[in-house]
């Protein structure tokens, strides 16, 4: 069986499509990845023995860039352009297509896989893409809710025309070219009927939904058996953990600052620091052994050997910090980020700091909710429910899927 797993975004779109290709080929299928083009996303598919096919321009430029909300349904057309070219060429003789990433993206593929006449997976790898009465949806940039409604539901059918107009045109122009006929609603024909949510139920659960039959497999993790640097054990095995501090794909612009304010707020905590460079670019501040800086390294191995860990509030990183049992502090940024920061509070095993810009104040205020020894207990407690298998649990599922649609094999 061939298999193309589809996506377009950061760190975090590309990293659980690993965990999902290695389980496919232990199970004997063909996969391929087709993900952007950035240089670390190419290393983290080959160290896994997974094709990778490059799409669209980098994710960490067009990130850095941080383009107006007024040019969305310029780079939205653009990014789908790119995958009608890229995607179709690599999904020919694919038996399924996974779709995930930004919303445009996984439009695009999908609209391959209808092409082709392929079977799709529409997957997220959090809730909130999926529209339902007990959560509202997340606002796209530029283009804020009525402060004066809060019913949820009023508050979805505003996201789908938000979602029509930033994407519908750029969507349907595409489409008519490879002669498919328009969609009404974008949102609708990306989340599908019956999407996949691979994230963990503890952290994530999903209550049922009239209308949709959500599939939770839980989080796409794959083993990382990668040791790490001499340099960063030699730092950990020094002294006391220290605590972490990164922020994953987010730029964080004023990253100089950013990175005083974390290691002044840790060593107030009578703490040593470790910093890792992100995309943000984050850098020790001066030259006292206290602190540590390192570029990409095993999240696995490293945050269960930390006192706490400061980050973004990406879904990978709270879900990898989850099973490690590590406390942490998530500073949100943007997007799903605010959501997984009031998941940590409301689990008890962190703190939600308030905004995107940490002061000394507010950063030292949640380290000491992070490093307190309830905190820590209760982590380690709900480290014990994260369930590890669900990249396992998908893999199986899609094979099984594709073996039941397939015609028999004639004798």
């Amino acid at each position: 069986m061939r298999v193309l797993l589809s996506t377009y975004g950061s760190r975090g779109d590309v990293e659980p499509l690993v965990g999902l290709a290695v389980q496919l080929r232990e199970l004997g299928a063909e996969v391929r990845v087709c993900a952007p083009p950035d240089e670390e996303f190419a290393e983290r598919l080959a160290g896994a023995g997974v094709p990778v096919v490059p799409v669209g321009p980098s994710a960490r430029e067009l990130t850095a860039a941080a383009p107006p909300p007024s040019s969305l349904p310029r780079y939205a057309a653009e990014l789908i352009a790119t995958q009608f070219d890229t995607v179709t060429a690599a999904a020919e003789g694919c038996d399924v297509l996974v779709a995930t990433g930004m919303l445009p993206a996984a439009a695009g593929a999908l609209s391959v896989a209808e092409r082709l006449g392929i079977r799709s997976v529409s997957v997220t790898f959090q809730q909130l893409d999926l529209p339902s009465p007990h959560h509202p949806p997340m606002a796209y940039p530029g283009r804020p809710f009525p402060p004066d409604v809060t019913d949820n539901r009023v508050l979805w059918d505003l996201d789908a025309e938000s979602v029509n107009a930033l994407f519908g045109e750029a969507l349907n122009s595409n489409r008519a070219t490879i002669g498919l006929p328009p969609v009404d609603d974008v949102r609708a024909y990306v989340v599908g009927r019956r999407p996949w949510l691979a994230t963990d139920p503890v952290l994530d659960p999903w209550q049922r939904t009239p209308g949709l039959d959500v599939v939770q497999t839980g989080a796409w993790i794959t083993p990382d058996l990668r040791p790490l640097p001499a340099g960063l054990t030699a730092f950990l095995e020094a002294g006391p953990p220290p605590v972490y501090v990164g922020f994953g794909s987010m730029p964080m612009h004023a990253s100089t600052d950013v990175a005083r304010v974390a290691i002044d707020a840790v060593r107030a905590q009578g703490r040593r620091t470790l910093v890792r460079h992100g995309w943000a670019g984050l850098a020790l501040i001066d030259d006292r052994d206290d602190c540590f800086a390192a570029g990409e390294v095993n999240h696995q191995t490293l945050f269960g050997r930390v006192a706490a860990v400061v980050h973004h509030g990406g879904a990978g990183t709270t879900a990898t910090a989850a099973r490690a049992g590590a406390p942490q502090v998530v500073v949100p940024q943007a997007a799903d980020q605010p959501y997984w920061a009031r998941r940590v509070a409301d689990l008890g095993i962190g703190a939600a700091h308030d905004g995107p810009a940490p002061a000394f104040e507010s950063l030292s205020a949640a380290l000491r909710t992070a490093l307190s020894p309830e905190t820590r207990a209760r982590a380690a407690s709900v480290a014990g429910l994260i369930r590890t298998d669900g990249a396992a649990v998908a893999a199986r599922l899609l094979l099984a899927t594709i073996s039941r649609q397939k015609p028999p094999t004639p004798a």
